[in-house]
């Protein structure tokens, strides 16, 4: 018998500094997603951790360091709390449409002032247009860009405010990369919203999970995947939920160390977390 597809080929990075631990540095393993498995490869890789850039599956493989925990919500249990639920109703008037994975001129200039304001500095902020187009285009697997806008007029689409590069996978929705508009003072909490809208378009698809990518204890950038419940995490043992108390302390010690609005998911941009 013949295995459907072929054993993929594991490969290493080089350590480089983290972006997230200051003083670290981190490791890859990667493969390539291609040929007409990649959707299946891509799935199974995502329920043990790998998290996909371009055609690209991979998750950390640190020396010394196991910081980086991947995340994912159970969509069909989750319930908002106050907060979150008067942040829907506030977004409701919003136009949310899944589109073909195309970049658009529109798409880049929001990504790039989106960058400016939250991540001055880092890496994507170099990003060309065609490097952007790769990010969105380059997909191998079942993606969409979902597109946020404010009501238009005269038929016509009104303005982006906020975007997602997402992934169905066969047991949830594996949001790659968002971004939104920081300067609009009407609608604060946006990246919050988009990741509660798709867990209510997941729980609405029959889709078991939301996957956010990793969440990284001691990194104050990547502690608001922490306010989203029920949250489960990889270990060694497979997922596990988080113990609902230790959930709380969580979130209440990140509500006392963040006294700004915590940034929008950052889940995987190219080679990033």
């Amino acid at each position: 018998m013949s295995a459907p597809f072929r054993f993929p080929r594991f490969f290493v990075t080089n350590p480089s500094p983290c972006p997230y631990l200051p003083g670290r540095s981190e490791r890859k393993v990667f493969t390539e997603l291609s040929g007409e498995h990649a959707g299946e490869l891509n799935d199974a890789l995502g329920r043990i951790g790998f998290r996909r850039s371009q055609n690209v599956a991979y998750r950390p493989s640190c020396a010394d360091c196991s910081a980086c925990v991947s995340v994912r919500v159970v969509a069909n249990e989750f319930r908002a709390n106050a907060t979150q639920r008067k942040l829907i109703r506030r977004n409701s008037d919003l136009v949310v449409t899944a589109c073909k994975p195309w970049s658009t001129e529109e798409q880049y200039a929001l990504l790039q002032r989106y960058l400016r304001a939250r991540h001055p500095g880092g890496g994507m902020t170099e990003m060309d247009e065609m490097d952007y187009a790769d990010m969105v285009e380059q997909t191998p697997v079942d993606s969409h860009v979902i597109e946020y806008r404010e009501p238009g007029a005269g038929g016509r689409p009104g303005r982006l405010v906020g975007a997602c590069l997402t992934d169905r996978q066969a047991d949830g929705l594996s949001m790659i990369y968002s971004f939104f508009d920081p300067e609009l003072a009407s609608r604060p909490g946006m990246g919050n919203f988009i990741i509660m809208d798709h867990i209510l378009r997941a729980r609405d698809a029959g889709l078991a999970y939301v996957y956010l990518g990793y969440w990284v204890e001691g990194s104050k950038r990547m502690q608001y995947k922490i306010r989203y419940r029920p949250l489960e995490r990889l270990g060694r043992g497979g997922w596990t939920r988080f113990d609902p108390e230790e959930q709380a302390d969580a979130i209440r010690d990140v509500a006392a160390r963040s006294p700004s609005p915590l940034p929008s998911v950052e889940a995987s941009g190219i080679f990033r977390k």
